[in-house]
């Protein structure tokens, strides 16, 4: 069974998505953990009322993001992944941050990046002149 932690930012729309199915759908997975740079992110609540093991890692609480980059890969870590998935994750991680699970993380984001950054990316993009 593979594990996979969850790293969000917000409500954890996605992440809820994602714990639904690896229990309702015969995913061969399991949801290891919530990871969340937002002590008061609300998908944290959901995370810890399905039993899923939660986590925060604070970007404010480190000088750099090299230092928030190693602190979060040590919350990671702990949890032995074989699969990080970063579900409206709104922090940019480091090339060392990202080399370490090279092969074994899936950003899900609706934007082509870094085109249009944060939240509304599809608004965002229709107000530029994007076309499908």
């Amino acid at each position: 069974m593979k594990k996979i932690v969850i790293l969000i930012s917000g409500r954890g729309s996605n992440m809820e998505a994602i714990v639904h199915a690896a229990k309702n759908e015969g995913w061969h997975a399991e949801i290891a953990a919530v990871i969340s740079n937002k002590a008061d992110a609300k998908g944290l609540e959901f995370a810890a009322s399905h039993g899923i093991p939660t986590a925060v890692v604070a970007n404010k609480a480190y000088a750099t993001r090299a230092l928030f980059d190693a602190a979060l890969r040590e919350a990671i870590d702990a949890f032995a992944p074989d699969v990080v998935v970063l579900a409206g994750f709104m922090r940019i991680l480091g090339a060392d941050f990202v080399a370490h699970y090279a092969n074994r993380m899936l950003n899900i984001h609706p934007s082509l990046l870094p085109s249009f950054p944060g939240l509304d990316t599809n608004k965002k993009a229709l107000e530029f002149g994007c076309k499908l």
